[in-house]
């Protein structure tokens, strides 16, 4: 995962472009935690260094691309905006101090392939957290609609598309790969919402509140995003 967003990583921000929509939700999170702050995931600060603004408080960011986490440097020092930058696997997060809040925007705990992966994060994260500290997270809800729509098409720049990029969808393994023109594929490993809710059951952790919307729409039969907050 950490190669390939390394080779793409100085064209990140062209990528993201129209994805802001999460960024308050978390910043509203960062306002109400009472305790230090740290982003799963960090990639270049998009949401690390709003949060930083907002609550004018330092954020631990974690990513395992060099690349990312550069970039990150370059624009928290643009903003004049701290950040603790740290390389390393989300898998294995070890803090010094215990977190009010940790959160992982952007769908990006669908990078980790399997339940053993994913479950090994979210108790490293229970870990992690003060008494009654929060975890939050947003993944995809999987749309066999779009998926069979998108399925092999190729985007390129003559559509609006920053990075021209063919997907594949992999039904049997719950995954998608994103294939750039230039080089190097990713992988995101859907989940359901009763995968998510088994996760924190065995982590420990409870579920504070479940969005389909990020202005905390309720979830229902057409949503198409899972916005979960959970608690320690």
């Amino acid at each position: 995962m950490s190669s390939w967003y390394d080779t793409w990583a100085d064209r990140y921000a062209e990528s993201s472009t129209g994805v802001s929509a999460d960024v308050p939700f978390y910043v509203g999170l960062a306002l109400e935690a009472d305790g230090p702050l740290v982003e799963l995931a960090v990639g270049t600060g998009r949401v690390a260094i709003p949060v930083a603004q907002a609550t004018r408080r330092l954020v631990v960011g974690i990513d395992s691309s060099r690349g990312m986490l550069a970039q990150a440097r370059l624009r928290a020092a643009e903003q004049g905006v701290d950040l603790d930058l740290r390389e390393g696997d989300i898998r294995e997060l070890e803090l010094e101090e215990p977190a009010a809040l940790i959160y992982c925007p952007g769908r990006s705990l669908l990078h980790l392939p399997t339940w053993a992966d994913r479950r090994r994060c979210f108790e490293r994260v229970a870990a992690s957290l003060l008494p009654h500290g929060r975890f939050a997270w947003n993944a995809f809800a999987f749309d066999h609609h779009i998926a069979s729509a998108i399925d092999g098409q190729h985007a390129d720049a003559n559509t609006g598309v920053p990075l021209p990029h063919t997907n594949h969808y992999s039904v049997s393994d719950n995954r998608v790969d994103i294939t750039l023109d230039d080089g190097g594929t990713g992988s995101l490993w859907w989940a359901t919402k009763n995968e998510w809710l088994g996760l924190l059951d065995v982590a420990g952790l409870r579920l504070e509140a479940l969005y389909g919307g990020f202005d905390g729409e309720p979830l229902d039969d057409d949503s198409r995003e899972y916005i979960f907050v959970a608690r320690r």
